[in-house]
């Protein structure tokens, strides 16, 4: 089915708006596949070097350019528990490079840093910036020319957004991205937030806690919420990086490794030594993009993608703005219900249909682009599928259910959960900013209430626990920006603004920092930009103003007087706290070159 005439009218006004920078991206590519990956022109001391730890075999294969050499990207790591699946996946990954008459070599490993650790603490501020950061170490693994193809390991918050940055900016490789998937369901996550506002309350102590958090965190594979992590894989899929059917298998599973290995093979088949070349800046262009917003929008993403996506476009030479993802929501309709948007986790979702249940319904009204490049082949109709093992052990697609296997975690197109996606943009006299509504009750979409000023998170819990907050208010937390501090996760806030709301006040978060995909059932104005620091209007606001947010409208105003406002000076923090300790020294030239929030918080793109 033709597109959506929505979908290709924004999906058009990006093509013209991107003409000058894609032209010169997709030149840039083009050249670099013309001069190849001819590892016989390296001198023999540079590919002695690039081959010493190979076989005999294998260096008679590298010597020439007939044989394929996979380059692997991995952000493993005991800390993610996401990640950790990934120790075994050399092996495999090689393995099979060899069945396919190719060759595999770890190209590089990337920083992964959890967030879960560092919510609330020093290291969150390094958080965002390490998205660049992973793209510039899988950019100096890849420097090598060693490679016809790549295959990136990574799952987690900026460590997918970082690889993608990094896989088209080496836009003439093709490049698959492999998932480790899910953990299994342990405590359910609204259990979880049960205990953790019982905590913020005082009516459960650490221990009770910890319980909670250990048996929600329990195991290998990622975070069964719908945040940042699972967004990525539903990214990368709906996008064609992935397999079809590969992004929510669970780890250490057959069906699992099958999946690795069939990536593997597919990857060594779409280089420049094959038929089907597919790199990578060639197969994403305007109309993936826009297939990713969309999937955003029908799962109730991760606001992080805001940034993330806009970043990840420009790495390709396309210019994609909050304006488009914002119009895109008012036609995506709300498909799925995971936690925080709903009860259900992600293996619930993947149980239901998942991703081919879901790319099914989008594409039967043209709310996505079938005609995409994938790494699996044409068309994104490959995708409306289902992924097993058959008796051999070889991993075999099935066409996708027609209806949900529960219509209470993933619904039909004709039968949404809601007539519009779970982003939308805000705009008015304090700037630009971010709201995830999936998860915010339509009876808290507009809150109107006097502002409360603070200039971190610690103001707001030590104001809540001293019963300073039992009021209607919209918290207006500054200084949170990318300029400021990095941009922090402000994950911290949820438990006691959660409790104010449960006891019946009108309550909102304003926030020049992020929520991220965990953001829940307290309506927040976040990633508002400019922020504090480059004298944004947010600096001007004062306790005591009244401020309107209207998720309906799209609007974010202070309602005080304009000429009054005008020319108010803007607030300053002392931020230097925040120049030192857990590295953060060593991201000051982040903070001082960062682009703004809407373009993608970056240091490469302003």
């Amino acid at each position: 089915m033709a597109a959506h005439s929505s979908i290709e009218a924004i999906t058009r006004r990006i093509v013209e708006r991107s003409k000058p920078h894609r032209e010169v991206y997709l030149d840039r590519v083009q050249r670099a596949i013309s001069r190849g990956v001819h590892r016989s022109t390296l001198s023999c001391g540079n590919l002695a070097h690039g081959f010493a730890v190979c076989s005999p075999s294998e260096k008679t294969a590298l010597a020439g350019d007939v044989v394929p050499n996979l380059g692997i990207i991995t952000a493993y790591n005991d800390m993610l528990s996401a990640h950790q699946p990934y120790e075994i996946f050399p092996p495999i990954i090689r393995e099979a490079a060899r069945e396919a008459g190719g060759v595999a070599q770890v190209a590089g490993a990337v920083p992964a840093m959890c967030d879960g650790v560092t919510q609330g603490q020093p290291g969150m501020e390094l958080s965002l910036f390490s998205r660049d950061a992973i793209a510039m170490a899988a950019g100096i693994g890849l420097s090598h020319n060693m490679f016809d193809a790549a295959v990136y390991l990574g799952i987690c918050d900026k460590i997918v957004p970082g690889l993608v940055i990094a896989a088209l900016t080496f836009g003439h490789l093709p490049a698959v991205f492999i998932p480790a998937g899910p953990m299994t369901s342990g405590l359910p996550n609204d259990e979880k937030s049960r205990i953790r506002q019982l905590y913020a309350e005082g009516k459960v102590g650490r221990a009770e806690l910890l319980e909670a958090e250990s048996k929600s965190y329990h195991g290998p594979g990622t975070c069964t919420f719908y945040g940042t992590a699972n967004s990525n894989q539903m990214l990368m899929e709906i996008m064609g990086f992935h397999m079809p059917g590969a992004s929510f298998v669970n780890p250490g599973t057959p069906l699992r490794e099958a999946l690795t290995r069939e990536a593997v093979k597919r990857a060594l088949s779409i280089t420049g030594l094959g038929n089907e070349f597919t790199p990578a800046g060639e197969m994403i262009d305007e109309r993936s993009i826009v297939n990713g917003v969309v999937g955003l929008h029908a799962t109730g993403g991760s606001t992080n993608h805001t940034m993330h996506l806009v970043a990840m476009a420009r790495a390709a030479g396309i210019v994609l703005t909050w304006q488009d993802i914002s119009e895109l929501s008012d036609t995506v309709p709300l498909l799925a219900r995971v936690y925080p948007n709903g009860l259900a986790d992600v293996n619930h979702f993947h149980a239901a249909g998942g991703m081919g249940f879901l790319i099914k319904q989008l594409l039967k009204t043209g709310m996505l682009h079938d005609d995409v490049r994938t790494v699996f082949g044409q068309g994104l109709d490959a995708y409306t599928v289902e992924a097993r093992l058959d008796e051999n052990g070889a991993v075999v697609r099935e066409q996708s259910a027609e209806t949900s296997g529960d219509a209470k975690v993933l619904t039909k197109i004709e039968t949404p959960f809601q007539p519009t996606g779970g982003l939308k943009m805000l705009t008015g006299n304090l700037g630009k900013g971010v709201i995830k509504i999936s998860a915010v009750k339509p009876e808290r979409h507009v809150i109107e209430a006097p502002a409360i000023v603070f200039h971190d998170q610690q103001e707001l819990q030590d104001a809540f626990k001293k019963g300073e907050l039992n009021k209607d208010f919209i918290a207006v937390v500054r200084f949170q920006g990318p300029k400021a501090n990095g941009m922090p996760e402000l994950h911290r806030l949820t438990p006691p603004l959660g409790v104010l709301q449960d006891r019946g006040f009108k309550v909102a978060l304003v926030t020049d920092g992020r929520m991220s995909g965990a953001s829940g059932k307290v309506p927040a104005a976040i990633h508002v930009t400019p922020e504090a620091s480059d004298g944004g209007p947010i600096a001007r606001i004062q306790t005591g103003d009244l401020i309107r947010l209207d998720a309906v409208n799209g609007t974010l105003e202070v309602l005080v007087d304009a000429a009054e406002f005008e020319v108010r000076p803007p607030a300053e923090a002392n931020l230097d706290a925040n120049e030192f300790g857990m590295g953060r020294e060593l991201f000051a030239p982040f903070r001082r070159h960062v682009g703004p929030a809407d373009q993608g918080a970056s240091v490469f793109f302003e």
